[in-house]
């Protein structure tokens, strides 16, 4: 069974930073994509960032050159490094694990999702 456990979520001010953290298990972490979703009160959940199992990257237009995805395969985890944060970022963030084909991402797997606010 997998299993996903986000961890680093918080309260921030704007223009701070925060790291969020995903530990996987129960599935060979090394072959497959990741991604952050996150989703607001009243709004669906969207997609924030991707990294493939060979380190491709994909940002969603509103964090880009904020926000940076990466992975450690020894250890079974994604990251995600939000700079710069807005209001507008607060949100529970969700870590998924799944499939990137062509340009489609397919979530197998959630984590039960660890909330972000930012405010003064």
């Amino acid at each position: 069974q997998v299993q996903l456990v986000e961890s680093g979520g918080g309260l921030v001010q704007p223009g701070g930073s925060l790291r969020l953290s995903c530990a996987v298990s129960g599935t060979d972490f090394s072959i497959v994509a990741m991604a952050w979703y996150r989703q607001a009160p009243g709004k669906e959940r969207g997609l924030v960032a991707l990294i493939s199992s060979d380190g491709r990257v994909n940002y969603a237009d509103a964090v880009k050159g904020r926000f940076t995805i990466s992975r450690d395969n020894d250890k079974n985890t994604v990251y995600l490094q939000m700079n710069s944060l807005k209001p507008e970022d607060t949100a529970v963030y969700y870590c998924s694990q799944g499939r990137w084909q062509r340009s489609l991402y397919f979530a197998d797997s959630w984590g039960q999702g660890t909330q972000v606010t930012v405010s003064s």
